[in-house]
This record gives C-alpha cells, structure tokens and sequence, in this order.
C-alpha cells in the first residue's frame, strides 16, 4: 500500500456535496489506482462530472485511467481503453479511444480481471509517452472554486 495521498482540497470543495456511500467508493477507487502506480500524477477536473485522471507524467495525454463522479454512479474510465485485450469484456463505451467499467460496488473493480486492466493501461501509457518528465506522484487541481 502506497503512502496516504491527501485529497484535495479544491475537488473535495465539491466532492462533499455527493452522497457518502459515492465518496467512499470513489476513495477506495483513487487508492486502488494509487497503489498500482503510487508515482502517478493526479490531475483534478470540474466539468460535466467532478473528475480525477491518474498520468505517467504531468500531462492529461499520458493519463492511463480516470474516474468521473457523477450525480448518482462513478466510471472507472480507460484512457486509451480501445487499446487494451479485454477477453472478459468488461470495458464498455463507443468513443474512438475512451473505455469505462460502471463502478457500484467494491467488487466492480477489486478483482484479477480489472487489475490486468489497470496494469496494461498504465504500461501502454508508459510506451506511448512522448513527455520527457516522469510523474512525480503529485496532485494537481484544475479546479476554479467560487469566490476563491
């Protein structure tokens, strides 16, 4: 287990406004894909959805997963999910690139089938860099809060 990575902040200006059982799975989310890569960046989003990305550096175009929080369900979003084997067919969507796994419940995401996943997006993202920085392990907000 990586070391606690505090939240934001500015995304939980927002955060805390979804209900709990939502923040909770959201949480053990974000540690989930901490741990798999506790180098990643985090890059935090406020549009249609509150929205973590997790990158191998810096850039939102070397991100390999995300999760969007909407009003009532989260996604475990895949980058480049098109790229990626998915014999069980968990990956859903009709983006060119873009893959989700609908999360309602740990078991959603804390299984072999969605780790072998997680791990290919993030060596995939890892090839297809063109950055010549490496993440650092740090969040970063985009977020603009009301009157700050």
């Amino acid at each position: 287990m990586s070391p606690i990575r505090e939240l934001h902040p500015d995304f939980y200006y927002y955060l805390k406004y979804k209900d709990q059982s939502l923040v909770d799975l959201y949480l053990d989310l974000r540690m989930f894909l901490i741990d798999m890569y506790p180098e990643c960046d985090e890059l935090l989003y406020h549009t249609h959805a509150l929205t973590s990305v997790y990158t191998v550096s810096s850039k939102m175009s070397d991100g390999f997963c995300l999760i969007p929080i909407y009003t009532s369900h989260l996604n475990l979003g895949f980058i480049k999910g098109t790229l990626l084997p998915d014999p069980n067919k968990k990956l859903e969507g009709s983006g060119k690139l873009m893959r989700h796994i609908p999360i309602s419940k740990v078991s959603d995401y804390r299984n072999p089938e969605v780790k072998t996943l997680v791990e290919q997006a993030i060596e995939l993202a890892i090839q297809d860099t063109s950055s010549k920085s490496k993440s650092n392990g740090l969040t970063m907000s985009k977020i603009k809060i009301p009157n700050a």
